[in-house]
């Protein structure tokens, strides 16, 4: 992601400190998507809770999109049109920075270049092929399934919508564990690198994998262990990224998350469809 947030000048916090649940959901809000949320404190303490946050931030996007295309395939608009619809709400609530962070992720990676000069690439304001085949190929991939989803069932299609964007910022928690290291001094990727403890990360997943499946169970017991493995998808293929990204270009950064996000969310989506 190109653009980073500014971060405010309040007085940081010793390491030692722990910040508040509010502190952490204006992180998280703040910097993952459009929605007003005044970020109060800019350190460790914020970032820590803040990307533990990200689900929630990712619960709000899931439900807006779920409930354009939901209303869309009530007033009789076929399901291609809900599920692009679907898609653009999460892309216009974060202002299109995952998705920038996707293709600029792409274009490193697919420069062929030392590490440095691929960063330098990635922070670049123009998008290069392999990031405009990233993004087709990810927001193609997302609407087809979407589209597969609605015209099975509306309930089916909204509930793909939600968990997929949980999914993708519970990824973004993921990416913020500890020992993963930033490749830059400065931006979102070395304000949150390595700030979630890795046994938080875990107990995230886990309780957003649990939860995702006890709202699936009144479809019935198949389809709860299918949102299971979308999100357990999902982690696998954001963390086959974060990895290639890590070895590539020496740590993370605010493109490496977009990039992230977008792939576990399109994971997700994928697993969804099956059966």
């Amino acid at each position: 992601m190109t653009e980073t947030p500014p971060p405010p000048p309040p007085p940081a916090a010793s390491s030692e400190d722990r910040a508040r649940l509010s502190d952490g959901l204006r992180f998280a809000f703040g910097t993952l998507t459009v929605l007003p949320a005044r970020i109060t404190r800019w350190d460790r303490p914020a970032a820590r809770t803040g990307m533990l946050s990200a689900p929630l931030a990712g619960l709000v996007v899931g439900l807006a999109a779920a409930a354009l295309g939901s209303a869309l395939v009530i007033l009789g608009s076929g399901s291609l049109l809900a599920a692009v619809a679907t898609v653009a709400v999460p892309a216009a609530l974060t202002r299109g920075l995952h998705l920038d962070g996707l293709a600029d992720t792409a274009d490193g990676l697919g420069s062929a270049k030392p590490a440095e000069t691929a960063l330098r690439i990635m922070k670049a304001s123009d998008i290069g092929p392999f990031g405009v085949i990233a993004l087709v190929l990810v927001l193609g991939a997302q609407t087809a399934a979407l589209a597969e989803l609605y015209a099975a069932s509306l309930p089916r299609g909204a509930f793909a919508a939600v968990l997929s964007a949980v999914t993708a910022r519970l990824a973004l928690t993921l990416a913020s564990r500890a020992g993963v290291p930033p490749a830059r001094p400065e931006g979102l990727g070395a304000a949150v690198a390595g700030a979630v403890p890795v046994r938080a990360a875990g107990a995230a997943a886990v309780l957003v994998a649990a939860a995702g499946a006890a709202v699936a169970l009144p479809f019935g017991w198949p389809v709860a262990v299918q949102a299971v493995a979308a999100v357990a998808g999902g982690l696998v293929v954001a963390e086959g990224v974060l990895r290639r990204c890590t070895a590539r270009f020496g740590g993370v950064t605010g493109d490496v998350f977009g990039a992230t996000a977008e792939s576990a969310a399109t994971a997700a989506l994928v697993v969804l469809t099956f059966g």
